[in-house]
């Protein structure tokens, strides 16, 4: 963890109460972050670092912004790219930052852009619509696809869809350059699977459910034709027993020393925390406490995996706390700050 951080924090823009991302240098050891400046992007809503963290993108209205993180952590400008749909609600670069994968709530379409050597957005290389009904008016009625990711052994791509409860698994190459459907994970009716990570060993993968609150756990191997995806655990995104239709689990994280998981609640506005057996994979709850925000959309981990920072949509706060695993208990390690309406937090280690 020696070395600096930055944090950059995506929120809407569409009221001119911000310009898109702020950026934060992060004190690790306090558990805080202090502002530096703002970067104009129209309604930044979610955003990431590539896997070598040199270059940071964010959804925006025109499709994906792409930006160069400098050394002293401020961010250049380097192009913005279309994604030929409707505006997307996720990102997520492959491993080796070959191509970065969209999902599209409202359109229900899992796009695949070429990255650049130099860290841009280059070409879309395929894009796909999924198809189906689900059972609720809108939300879950028609499709919403909501994370999509490449596995860690770089064969497949999976893509959540929220709307009509599941996982579409697709192959993917570097020679075809195009997803092609090997299988799908069913899930229950009206569960709303949201997102999902894979441990960075990519043995397990973990699959959070927005409406049926719940976590699971799976088991993965590489396979011949389609990967081998068994499940092994489920285990309740709350501490009640009944947490009702007002509650839905938002965020997903887990910690940079892959011991913890982290999973925000909208409506009781907590946060759940587990530790991770790294052998099994199996998760045990240690706590599920308030955020002192509104609407956790999202959870940043420090990289001393003591420290996290709640970010607290509704309320326009991000707030920060100290983490006493042994104790279940979270401690606020400094004043909360005001961003408007933030959607997500990047930390990245600068240099």
């Amino acid at each position: 963890m020696k070395g600096k951080y930055m944090a950059y924090v995506g929120s809407y823009s569409y009221t001119g109460k911000a310009k898109g991302i702020t950026v934060f240098d992060v004190d690790v050891e306090k558990g805080i972050f202090k502002e530096r400046c703002e970067m104009e992007v129209d309604n930044s809503s979610y955003i990431i670092a590539s896997s070598d963290g040199k270059t940071l993108y964010s959804i925006a209205d025109e499709g994906i912004v792409s930006f160069r993180i400098l050394e002293n952590g401020s961010l250049a400008r380097l192009n913005s790219a279309p994604i030929r749909g409707m505006r997307g609600c996720h990102l997520c670069t492959d491993q080796e930052d070959k191509y970065v994968f969209v999902s599209g709530y409202h359109d229900g379409k899992s796009t695949v852009l070429k990255l650049n050597q130099d860290g841009s957005v280059g070409h879309i290389v395929d894009g796909v619509f999924d198809k189906g009904y689900g059972s609720v008016a809108e939300r879950n009625f028609r499709p919403h696809v909501t994370c999509t990711r490449r596995t860690p052994d770089g064969k497949y791509v999976l893509s959540v869809d929220n709307g009509i409860d599941q996982v579409k698994i697709y192959r993917f190459n570097e020679k075809d350059q195009k997803l092609f459907q090997v299988d799908a994970l069913r899930c229950d009716l009206e569960s709303a699977p949201r997102h999902f990570r894979f441990s960075k060993d990519g043995r397990f993968m973990y699959l959070m459910y927005e409406l049926k609150n719940v976590i699971d756990v799976y088991t993965y191997e590489t396979g011949d034709r389609a990967p081998v995806i068994e499940k092994i655990q489920t285990i309740s995104t709350t501490s009640t027993r009944n947490p009702g239709n007002l509650t839905a689990a938002c965020a997903m994280r887990l910690s940079w020393d892959q011991k913890y998981i982290y999973c925000t609640n909208a409506g009781e506005n907590t946060v759940s925390i587990y530790r991770r057996d790294e052998e099994t994979g199996l998760l045990t709850m240690l706590c599920c406490l308030p955020i002192s925000g509104e609407y956790p959309k999202d959870v940043a981990i420090f990289p001393d995996s003591r420290h996290i920072a709640s970010i607290n949509h509704d309320s326009g706060t991000i707030t920060f706390f100290n983490v006493d695993y042994e104790k279940g208990l979270l401690v606020m390690s400094g004043r909360s700050i005001p961003v408007n309406e933030p959607n997500c937090c990047a930390i990245v280690k600068i240099g």
